[in-house]
């Protein structure tokens, strides 16, 4: 298989006939071309964090204080980027994290279905939000077969809990990722001042109002009076109430392996795997729902020794192919990233999200390469110093 950063070479190449990229390759032309092409309400939800948003930048400033540190005549003319997870082999580390307005991020509204198409195109899996404008089994369809998983924010009703989950599973998603760090909805002031709030329109709900027991839960369908389907949502969605004791019954609920996301805390990952819980989900939601909080990348080392064996997939402020080294680096079996290809989309549809992940992979292959690490497994918390 090539390695993923030649892909530059046919950048290079076509620059000769006088040929350039059409869309940006970096990421803050990217998220400047996305602000442009957004409207202002998704605009605000995607690119927005809670509070004044320092969470949301340390995140992404967390990467600077760590730097790879070089290997020469290792061998690394030819990487292998391939990771194994839950005993599937994936071809590259990458994940596209879970969106919960990536269907209304393109004009059409249906940007679930093309970041599935997306996933199926590159092979790199993609995670399933709860809040998506296309059923969940349309959405496993247009995977073919690039592995996905879905990520479930379990409402306050435990039959629809376990419809979701079911539904799931029998779409042919391989793992249920499920969202501890959404018991309410965070302090956004991006969405305060304009007061905007998708969901609330009836956006973004389509496994909610597709699913039999939630319908069954209303005195109209949701197509006649879909008011009541978003008031019932918002009374579901905004009451969770989770605790460690409801672990065994989620457990319960699948066969299927379950990651739990938003786990920061040492403490919480050893009892999560002790519950039976199989991987952890290290992230802090971008700094999307809690303002103050640390950088979820100086959590992950910790994470990753209390989780043992169990694999830990990493997200929160990726930008950049040597992030995701850094992240598999300190221990993650796997890195998800957001904000990029939600911009991809906006800007360049399927093509803009395949681009994305191309410049992502391109510039993880070529960090590898240069700084002398082969495959993934090489990587280790040996390969990085602070900066001083």
């Amino acid at each position: 298989m090539a390695n993923h950063g030649d892909w530059q070479f046919g950048i290079y190449l076509e620059g000769l006939t006088g040929g350039k990229p059409a869309l940006p390759m970096d990421y803050a032309t990217l998220e400047a071309a996305a602000a442009d092409a957004m409207s202002t309400e998704v605009w605000s939800y995607v690119a927005g964090g809670a509070g004044d948003e320092h969470t949301q930048r340390a995140n992404v400033t967390a990467f600077t204080r760590w730097g790879l540190m070089p290997r020469m005549l290792a061998g690394a003319a030819e990487r292998d980027l391939s990771v194994e997870l839950f005993g599937q082999r994936f071809a590259t580390p990458l994940m596209l994290a879970p969106v919960g307005v990536i269907g209304i991020c393109e004009p059409e509204g249906h940007g679930d279905l093309t970041t599935a198409r997306a996933s199926a195109a590159t092979g790199v899996p993609m995670i399933a939000s709860t809040l998506s404008q296309d059923p969940m089994e349309d959405v496993a369809a247009a995977l073919g077969d690039t592995p996905g998983w879905f990520q479930l924010y379990p409402p306050n009703d435990r039959e629809l809990t376990e419809s979701l989950v079911r539904r799931a599973e029998a779409a042919g998603f391989t793992a249920i990722v499920i969202t501890l760090d959404t018991l309410t909805l965070g302090w956004r002031p991006r969405d305060l001042a304009i007061a905007s709030f998708p969901q609330l329109k009836g956006l973004c709900l389509a496994n909610y109002t597709s699913d039999p027991v939630f319908r069954s839960r209303l005195s109209a369908p949701p197509e006649e009076d879909p008011q009541a389907a978003v008031g019932l949502w918002a009374m579901l969605f905004g009451n969770q109430s989770l605790s460690w004791d409801d672990l065994a019954w989620l457990r319960s609920l699948t066969s299927l392996p379950i990651l739990l996301k938003g786990i920061c805390s040492p403490d919480d990952a050893r009892r999560a795997i002790d519950a039976g819980i199989d991987g952890i989900h290290c992230s802090t939601h971008g700094g999307r729902q809690a303002n103050g909080g640390l950088p979820a990348l100086d959590c992950l080392p910790e994470v990753v020794d209390a989780a043992g064996d169990a694999p830990v997939v990493f997200d929160s402020g990726v930008r950049g192919g040597a992030d995701v080294v850094k992240a598999l680096a300190m221990g993650a079996r796997a890195v998800a990233v957001g904000r990029p290809y939600a911009y991809g989309l906006a800007v360049g549809g399927q093509a803009g999200i395949e681009h994305v992940l191309k410049c992502l992979l391109g510039e993880t292959d070529l960090t590898m390469a240069i700084n002398g690490y082969p495959t993934v497994g090489a990587l280790t918390r040996d390969a990085l110093r602070p900066v001083r």
